[in-house]
């Protein structure tokens, strides 16, 4: 049972980033601190990733743990409202994240997903790994 009114449960979920979330921005900093420029939210790339390198062909998703299941098979156990409506919506953007992988792959791109908790533990790997797969474009 929602322990929220239909009016709050949907002002809630307006409030919800899909741009310009924290890991995202944490990300972002540490590219540019390092001089390493991009686009943000590139509507033009299949898949509309939050980071991209057009002419390297790189693109880089920051995926947060809830929307796209981390360890979701454990996970979703622990949902307890509303189980037929979110176990579906993040099983279905878990296959998506796969569909987006696939497609940029056989379009020649390379793809890097990281986890929100892998960015906010370790930013200076995630931009380390971000980093060593454009100079790899370059070969």
């Amino acid at each position: 049972m929602d322990r929220h009114t239909v009016e709050q449960r949907h002002k809630n979920m307006q409030a919800i980033k899909n741009k310009d979330s924290e890991i995202e921005i944490l990300l972002r900093k540490e590219l540019w601190r390092r001089g390493i420029r991009y686009r943000k939210n590139v509507k033009s790339v299949f898949g509309h990733p939050d980071i991209a390198f057009i002419g390297k062909r790189v693109a880089v998703f920051c995926d947060s743990e809830f929307w796209h299941g981390y360890d979701w098979e454990n996970k979703k156990n622990n949902i307890h409202t509303r189980r037929e409506f979110w176990i579906p919506k993040i099983e279905r953007n878990i296959q998506r994240d796969l569909e987006v992988n696939e497609k940029l792959k056989n379009d020649g791109w390379s793809v890097l997903r990281f986890w929100g908790k892998e960015i906010k533990n370790d930013v200076m790997a995630c931009a380390d790994k971000i980093e060593k797969t454009l100079e790899e474009q370059n070969v």
